[in-house]
């Protein structure tokens, strides 16, 4: 009967059964349990001796004037065009997030000087509450020196120990506020209102950072963004060991950033106030020049109301005046203002406004202009004039000036058309009048020029109180919602993930280290090996501590013994529609080692203890290892037989001890030939006498992937059972049991695992 018609065939299974998987890591719950303890004290450790980090948070309003930004307040001063400077708010953020507004604040905070007093397990920054103080007394020495570490250690009230915290060399002792001299020149060490007793004897340390490398420490720290897409709305975060510090740093960041604005909003201003006064007094001396003249005048010509004389022509022509002194002042006011412009062409200069031009499209321009001027001012700061946005702002404003230009030149033409009509009426007023004295006519033209000046300086003064006020009322960009805050709690490191991942980490290591050596491992373990080779799987033995090589005795209850039982019942099986009554089944492996000798002693063993009658053969001629086992001495044997020729079966077997129907043939010596001798035709005699005895013969053959002896004897054999050794027959060795089954040369070969052990098999 082939093992194929029983359901022994090989089925295709996955590789990597679920149930098999999770049998075999459980048999390795100890490196679990090991593996888990090793990952919760890592987390553990991680945790002690990290330091802990807090998150601060403030929430800024960037001010806008189309988004509602501005104070009703503030918006009364509108129509003195001031206030009106709309912010974008990406441009906002870039400032916010500025190497030269992060330096200033590590300046005014004395960042770059930290303290540290020693603590169980890690040394502790202390900040405000810190017990020591140290200044320098060059600030500027800090940019290129060195860093600078430094362990102090109070010995009283007065004075300290001091150490290099480098290498621990004592540099000297000396008193609290007392000058040292270092790599950054003389530094006072002083104590603090939080110094008390209590910290005599222990050890602070002092760092000094360059303040570069601690702006850039922040710059990578801080986080700017905005609410959302459509507010005007900042958050600005920043994670350190000390939430106190933290929001110091935040709210100064804030701080700093209104008053560059402040600064920027002023420069406008300013430069109006300034171009005001410088014209006031111009002003001031030309009216005075004006009035000296009129006094002369009346004082030369003995006069005192000249204007008496000629109140009817000055009645009808005083409209016209009045047209003449305002386009004079509009031809002066432009005039000033293209000579500023002239004088003033770097794209940094600011131009004046506000100062009263009735042209609104020049004036919305030149507002226009101060506006990208002061951006790029602003954006100049953080990048160089080669950023695209600096060069695209530069040819705005170059353009928007030449618009200017011509802007001013138009009016200023127009203005002149102006005045010369209003001249030419006024020659035909004082054609009427020329009948009036000499003295009357030069005296109007006196009187004229006194009232342009006049005008002029009255409009200047208000316009200088309107600046003034700009000034006053200046206010930042940045309207502060929220302070810099923390809720207290630690964010980083996050204890849950923490645990988490070292939880995971304890599963996942010794489920990768399993795999890896699983994937290493090329050895036989199980059925689902042989199941790969496509090999009929009889079952399997498993692992045998006994010195003792014959295990199975009567009523022995034991794994093995109940294995070889099962064993039995299954060779019983496959051979049971033998048509012959004797069974002849050979036992064979495909390399030495693999406890095929093993098999077979307690194959027939338990063939004997169910009351069969069995003779156990040693055809291993050149290994014999059957009287090894039962701890006997050499004896003669099948090579005896096969030799001789005239020794009978019947006079070289013997009964084994404690068995009633088993017995041996040993192999005998090894002889020089055995290849010969399994040939012998007296090996079918020896067979035919096996059989014809005995109901079962279980014959211990050569392993046949070191010799071809068994295959010589193979047309003997009922059935095969092919023994590989768990852990010890690599798994590319089964390809040689492959290739004999597939080729049919072993009889109803079936394989039997031995040494199988349920943990990796």
């Amino acid at each position: 009967m082939e093992l194929e018609q029983y359901n022994y065939s090989v089925e295709e299974v996955q590789e990597n059964n679920l149930k098999d998987i999770l049998i075999k890591y459980l048999f390795n719950w100890k490196w679990f349990l090991l593996s888990l303890i090793l990952g919760f004290t890592l987390g553990f450790i991680y945790l002690r001796y990290h330091t802990p980090q807090y998150e601060v948070n403030a929430t800024i309003l960037i001010k806008d004037d189309k988004k509602g930004g501005m104070s009703d307040e503030l918006s009364a001063f509108e129509d003195l065009g001031i206030l009106k400077n709309n912010k974008n708010i990406d441009n906002e953020i870039e400032i916010l997030k500025s190497r030269s507004l992060m330096t200033r604040v590590v300046k005014e905070l004395n960042l770059n000087v930290a303290y540290y007093s020693f603590g169980r397990p890690i040394e502790h920054e202390r900040y405000n509450d810190t017990p020591i103080k140290v200044s320098y007394t060059c600030s500027d020495s800090i940019k290129t020196e060195p860093t600078g570490n430094w362990v102090l250690i109070p010995e009283s009230i007065n004075s300290f120990i001091l150490k290099n915290g480098d290498n621990n060399e004592v540099i000297g002792t000396y008193n609290f506020n007392e000058e040292v001299k270092t790599q950054f020149g003389k530094l006072i060490f002083s104590t603090t209102n939080w110094f008390t007793n209590d910290y005599l004897n222990l050890s602070f340390r002092v760092v000094i950072s360059k303040i570069d490398e601690v702006v850039n420490n922040y710059l990578g720290s801080i986080k700017v963004n905005p609410v959302n897409k459509t507010s005007n709305a900042i958050t600005i975060s920043l994670r350190d060991a000390i939430a106190e510090k933290a929001a110091d740093i935040v709210d100064n960041l804030i701080k700093q950033h209104n008053l560059d604005a402040i600064s920027d909003k002023n420069q406008v201003s300013q430069n109006t106030a300034n171009f005001i006064n410088e014209r006031i007094r111009f002003i001031t001396s030309e009216l005075s020049e004006v009035e000296g003249e009129a006094e002369d005048f009346k004082m030369k010509n003995r006069l005192t109301d000249v204007e008496s004389e000629a109140k009817l022509f000055l009645q009808t022509g005083s409209n016209s005046e009045m047209n003449l002194v305002e386009a004079s002042t509009q031809v002066k006011i432009a005039e000033y203002v293209n000579d500023y412009i002239s004088k003033h062409d770097s794209p940094s200069d600011l131009i004046p406004s506000n100062l009263g031009l009735n042209d609104g499209g020049l004036s919305l321009q030149i507002n226009d202009y101060n506006k990208l001027v002061l951006e790029r001012k602003r954006l100049i700061v953080n990048s160089g004039e080669r950023n695209p946005l600096i060069e695209n702002l530069d040819a705005q404003i170059k353009e928007l000036k030449m618009s200017i230009k011509v802007s001013l030149s138009n009016l200023l033409n127009t203005l002149q058309i102006k005045a010369k009509e209003i001249s030419k009426k006024e020659n035909e007023i004082n054609a009427k009048i020329s009948t009036v004295p000499k003295y009357e006519r030069e005296y109007r033209t006196i009187q004229r020029q006194q009232q342009i000046k006049e005008s002029l300086y009255l409009y200047l003064l208000q316009k200088r109180e309107e600046t003034n006020i700009a000034l006053a009322v200046t206010v930042a960009n940045a309207k502060i919602i929220d302070k810099a805050y923390s809720n207290g709690e630690m964010v980083a490191p996050n204890k849950k993930v923490i645990y988490l991942s070292s939880f995971l980490l304890g599963l996942i290591l010794p489920i990768i280290v399993l795999y890896v050596i699983e994937l290493l491992d090329t050895k036989v373990y199980g059925k689902k090996d042989t199941d790969k080779a496509k090999l009929p799987y009889l079952g399997d033995i498993p692992q045998s501590n006994s010195k003792n090589k014959l295990v199975v005795v009567e009523n022995d209850r034991s794994n093995i013994a109940e294995g070889f039982r099962l064993l039995r019942t299954n060779v019983e099986f496959i051979t049971g529609n033998l048509k012959n009554q004797s069974k002849c089944i050979f036992v064979t492996s495909t390399v030495g080692k693999e406890g095929k000798s093993f098999i077979a002693l307690n194959l027939a063993a338990s063939f004997a203890l169910s009351g069969k009658k069995v003779l156990l053969i040693g055809t291993d001629l050149r290994a014999p290892k059957i009287l090894n086992y039962l701890n006997l001495a050499d004896r003669k044997g099948v090579t005896n037989y096969v030799a001789e020729g005239d020794l009978k079966p019947e006079e070289l077997i013997f009964k084994m001890q404690n068995f009633n129907t088993f017995d041996v043939l040993p192999s005998g010596p090894i002889p020089p030939n055995p290849a010969e001798l399994l040939m012998n035709s007296k090996m079918k005699e020896l067979f035919d006498y096996a059989k014809a005895n005995y109901e079962y013969v279980i014959v211990d053959t050569a392993p046949v992937g070191l010799v071809a002896d068994t295959l010589l004897i193979s047309e003997y054999a009922d059935a095969t059972v092919f023994v590989a050794r768990a852990g010890v027959l690599d798994k590319r060795l089964l390809r040689i049991a492959e290739s004999l089954n597939k080729e049919k040369r072993l009889p109803n070969m079936a394989c039997l695992i031995n040494g199988s052990n349920y943990r990796k098999g």
